[in-house]
């Protein structure tokens, strides 16, 4: 599975956002949306951040259309995060391959420095893409782990390694490279696929010019306490935040998995409804 999706329609996004404002709650500043979400390990209570608005909306949209009810995690890795919301894991059959769902659209990114991937994050699943837009509805929750001062130099490496890829798929004399990867993606030949990737990265290692991030000192403190996924900040974005049963997270972290990293039994989203 890959964390993400194909199709970038940014104007669907725009008229969306602007045909369901009106029926989202209204949210002061430090006023935030509360969400339930029932699984058949727990509940899960979350909190949408207001610093990511079209994500927040967005995700308050669908939680009012059920979207989400009756959905799997279909995708489970312990010390790392549990992915839902595909579509198509309603009622999907044992053994059948999850992730490439979606609802024909994007969510622009909305990159804050402040919110990143902590334990109990709640962000959005994406495919490469031009803009680093987020899926319309597949979402993960970050269970993660706990890193030292080495291993977060790493993951701060590996975050540069991902800007130097973006910056590499948006040169203009990369295009015909790019075009030639989203074939090989669309016509799912692996070979291909891993021989035009491998391609990019090499390119990738040799670019300067771009501002490099560097892990802020408050956000290693936290990386080392509670933990998280840290190489995948300024790369995905984070909209929300466990607030109440992330136990429930670490569970169905545990469950065993195929191949595939689906659970080999189902791992339920009952119902998501918004609580204020």
């Amino acid at each position: 599975m890959k964390l993400a999706y194909k199709i970038t329609l940014t104007l669907l996004i725009s008229v969306l956002f602007f045909s369901f404002k009106s029926n989202t709650p209204q949210t002061k500043p430090n006023n935030r949306v509360t969400v339930e979400m029932v699984t058949n390990y727990g509940t899960i209570l979350l909190e949408l951040y207001n610093e990511t608005p079209l994500h927040r909306d967005n995700f308050i949209k669908l939680v009012s259309e059920k979207a989400y009810d009756n959905l799997l995690f279909h995708r489970v890795i312990e010390s790392f995060m549990i992915q839902g919301g595909d579509p198509d894991s309603r009622d999907a059959k044992p053994n059948t391959a999850l992730g490439e769902g979606d609802l024909g659209y994007t969510v622009p990114a909305e990159f804050n420095p402040d919110l990143f991937h902590k334990k109990g994050a709640l962000a959005t699943a994406r495919e490469d893409n031009l803009d680093r837009a987020s899926s319309a509805i597949q979402f993960f929750i970050v269970q993660g782990k706990i890193f030292n001062d080495s291993l977060l130099d790493i993951a701060e490496t590996r975050i540069n390694t991902k800007l130097a890829r973006h910056e590499v798929i948006n040169d203009v004399a990369n295009k015909q490279l790019w075009s030639d990867y989203q074939q090989a993606l669309e016509e799912e030949n692996n070979e291909s696929i891993k021989d035009y990737s491998d391609k990019i990265d090499a390119i990738a290692k040799t670019y300067t010019n771009y501002t490099k991030y560097t892990i802020p000192q408050s956000h290693r403190d936290t990386y080392k306490t509670i933990g998280g996924t840290p190489h995948l900040d300024q790369n995905y974005t984070v909209f929300g935040q466990v607030i109440k049963g992330i136990e429930v997270v670490d569970a169905i972290a545990a469950v065993k998995t195929d191949d595939r990293n689906r659970p080999i039994e189902d791992v339920l989203i009952l119902s998501v409804r918004i609580l204020k």
